[in-house]
């Protein structure tokens, strides 16, 4: 069996810039979604060509914040990008405002056969959906495991696609292969798990799939939480995925990149609230170039 140090996802030609479709929300105020896939991903030296599917003024652990649902204007978005010849390499999704732009996504598939599937199910944390995801969502959400060439759910996500009951955060390797397997049979090549915590310090991620067999990749856990780092664990796994780093490196390289952003951000104020920083830190993924 090859490990996920021998597997690639992308071969990158130095002189070639890949095209990404980014099907999340963009957010006015508190760092996440395509706020952050925007400027990673570019810093990949990728075209980031966004699919908005919300438009928030702040994100959702702000008490007052404005929604504007997107789900009528992306049949038109999407024939204009049709008409126009528009190409892509990947497809990433995050963040879904209704069950309806399932169907989006799905077409980007049938009309770029051979792109990657990046899935990223956001869909709720700490064991609870967030407030915006019904029931026909979450269902709807389901079909975009199967075929996703990496799909990163947290244990809530992963507990809401699968249906197996959610134990919280310090869960042993039984539950989580448990998981993966539930996830690989429903169709994804690549698992990757986060947030595993025993509470020794570490924060694990499990790197999952019928290729790659079953590999722990931890990192420091900090103190506190932040917003928007699951989307930045997403973006930087696949800017390192497409500058064309192995499996294990860039998901090994999310979870450092993603816990050097939260000690930049601690010192900002409002830090708890305003989301992940990680501007300054952007010269690392464009060192993956080299």
């Amino acid at each position: 069996m090859r490990t996920a140090h021998d597997i690639y996802l992308y071969s990158r030609d130095v002189s070639y810039i890949p095209r990404i479709a980014a099907v999340h929300d963009l957010c006015g105020y508190g760092k996440c979604s395509l706020g952050v896939a925007i400027p990673v991903l570019s810093a990949a030296g990728c075209d980031v060509c966004p699919v908005p599917t919300g438009l928030f003024s702040a994100h959702t652990r702000y008490p007052v914040f404005h929604m504007h649902d997107t789900t009528e204007m992306l049949v038109p978005y999407l024939d204009a990008w049709n008409e126009e010849g528009v190409e892509v390499d990947a497809v990433y999704s995050g963040f879904l405002g209704a069950a309806e732009q399932v169907d989006a996504i799905m077409r980007l598939y049938r009309e770029h056969p051979k792109a990657l599937r990046f899935v990223d199910p956001v869909m709720g944390d700490s064991g609870q959906r967030y407030t915006t995801y019904t029931e026909e969502l979450c269902q709807a959400m389901a079909a975009l495991v199967d075929g996703a060439d990496v799909l990163t759910p947290n244990l809530t996500e992963a507990s809401i696609l699968t249906g197996i009951p959610y134990e919280g955060q310090d869960v042993d390797e039984e539950k989580i292969r448990a998981y993966a397997d539930a996830l690989i049979g429903m169709g994804a090549k690549v698992v990757v798990l986060k947030g595993v915590v025993h509470g020794d310090g570490l924060i694990r991620n499990y790197l999952c799939g019928a290729d790659v067999g079953f590999v722990e990749i931890a990192s420091e856990l900090l103190p506190y939480m932040l917003h928007g780092t699951g989307d930045l664990y997403a973006s930087s796994l696949i800017a390192a995925a497409m500058c064309g780093r192995s499996l294990y490196d860039a998901t090994a390289f999310a979870g450092d990149f993603v816990r050097d952003a939260m000690v930049i951000t601690r010192e900002q104020p409002d830090f708890e609230m305003r989301g992940v920083s990680f501007e300054t830190k952007l010269g690392r993924v464009a060192a993956l170039l080299g």
